[in-house]
């Protein structure tokens, strides 16, 4: 992603040598877990499928992406583009103020970015989930192809790949805030996660198969060793917490420190069970090993300095910009995260419920009502609108994946895909 704040994303040591004890690791992790901040600040991150307009089951040649990456235009709101293991192209804004600002910088780098890619006869599709492709890596960085062989040894050897080739997200990230309000602050994100994928579900196909789910995306997740991918337990001390998880993970990727190249690790092993046995994985742990192996951590709700929300689905271009402004309305706006902190509070650990049934699930439909209104009480103005067209999809019990759902009945998987597509690169918004 871009940098969101640049002490916020300064490794957890400025060091590189040996970790000494357990006890010294725990405590780098936990003072860059949080950093003390002002709340407001706001970035987003969009992935999106690539599409080749006239083979849409077929994936472009990562030469070719690369050659159309290399020849993008200047973004004008400086957003930064990277692309994922299954060519999915993510779109990440710089640190901006406030929701307005942010979701106007991706919405005009995004607009840039479609219609460069359409000059290539190519099409960026925001979903949950590739709803017809197979699953396939094709980004070749020995990262990804550690990952994948991780996966494969560890028993996600379906669900890992799944995730890294098939899946797409829109991310909200978030400041801290002030010390003294990160308990609250991180126990309310974590009550309003099932909320969030339930309103955001729109992955209800992935590789031409459905599982009835309303949100394959969140199901695929969820497969994955859950000491990698499960949220935090939310308690009192979130830093300390997220020390904690951190050190209990499972290593995945080691990096070779004279090349830099990195090598899966195909046991289950701790990284603290490595401090406290180097020979497990054939050498002693640096700083600049377990800075690596934070970015291998995938909660849904993650510390890194600031807080990354990464539990929503991507969703078409004239959707996303209501969500992103309901959720960090939700997320950073005082008075309406307290109207809806109790409504939100049985749903605390609903994951599964929430990506299975969404909005069909009567608690989580009731507090989903509930946030929208409390979100649209406190809009701004410049998103007033489409936060009131999103809201009257939640109303009715709807979100974008059951358009997904209905052309899929229609035209098929890939038919529905190449809607969206076709959509994209026109620039259509409604």
């Amino acid at each position: 992603m871009a940098a969101f704040d640049i002490a916020s994303m300064s490794p957890v040591s400025t060091g590189s040598g040996p970790i000494a004890s357990i006890d010294d690791a725990h405590a780098v992790v936990s003072q860059g877990a949080l950093t003390p901040s002002s709340i407001g600040t706001v970035g987003l991150e969009l992935e999106m499928h690539l599409v080749d307009l006239d083979r849409p089951d077929q994936r472009i040649s990562w030469e070719r992406l690369l050659a159309v990456v290399d020849a993008l235009p200047n973004l004008p709101a400086g957003s930064e583009v990277t692309l994922e293991p299954g060519e999915q192209v993510e779109l990440s804004t710089r640190p901006l103020a406030g929701i307005a600002a942010a979701v106007a910088g991706l919405s005009a780098d995004r607009d840039v970015l479609s219609a460069a890619f359409a000059d290539h006869r190519l099409g960026l599709v925001a979903l949950g989930a590739d709803p017809a492709r197979p699953v396939r890596r094709l980004n070749p960085k020995p990262r990804y192809a550690g990952m994948e062989e991780h996966f494969r040894a560890t028993g996600s050897g379906a669900a890992g790949p799944a995730m890294m080739c098939s899946t797409a997200a829109l991310q909200v990230n978030v400041n801290a805030g002030p010390a003294a309000q990160w308990s609250q602050r991180v126990s309310r994100m974590h009550r309003l996660g099932p909320v969030l994928v339930a309103i955001s579900a729109c992955s209800p196909y992935l590789a031409g198969e459905s599982s009835g789910w309303a949100s394959m995306r969140q199901q695929v997740w969820g497969a994955i060793d859950q000491e990698r991918c499960g949220p935090l337990l939310d308690g009192e001390h979130p830093d300390e917490e997220w020390a904690a998880y951190a050190l209990t993970a499972p290593v995945m990727l080691v990096r070779d420190p004279a090349s830099g190249r990195s090598r899966a690790v195909t046991e289950r092993v701790g990284f603290a069970d490595w401090v406290s046995d180097p020979a497990r994985i054939g050498r002693t742990p640096t700083y600049a090993d377990l800075d690596y192996h934070l970015s291998t951590l995938f909660p849904p709700v993650r510390p890194r300095g600031f807080l990354e929300i990464r539990c929503i689905d991507a969703v078409p271009h004239r959707w996303w910009p209501g969500l992103a402004g309901i959720a960090a309305t939700l997320l950073d706006d005082p008075v309406a995260s307290a109207q809806v902190e109790q409504v939100c509070a049985p749903l605390e650990g609903a994951w599964t419920a929430a990506a299975s049934l969404g909005l069909d699930h009567p608690a989580i439909n009731t507090a989903a009502q509930a946030c929208v209104a409390a979100a649209l009480e406190r809009a701004p103005a410049e998103l007033a609108p489409a936060m009131e067209s999103y809201a009257d999809l939640v109303r009715a019990g709807r979100t974008p994946g059951d358009e997904v759902r209905e052309n899929v009945a229609r035209h098929g998987p890939l038919g529905a895909l190449q809607i969206e597509a076709e959509w994209a690169a026109e620039g259509r918004r409604a």
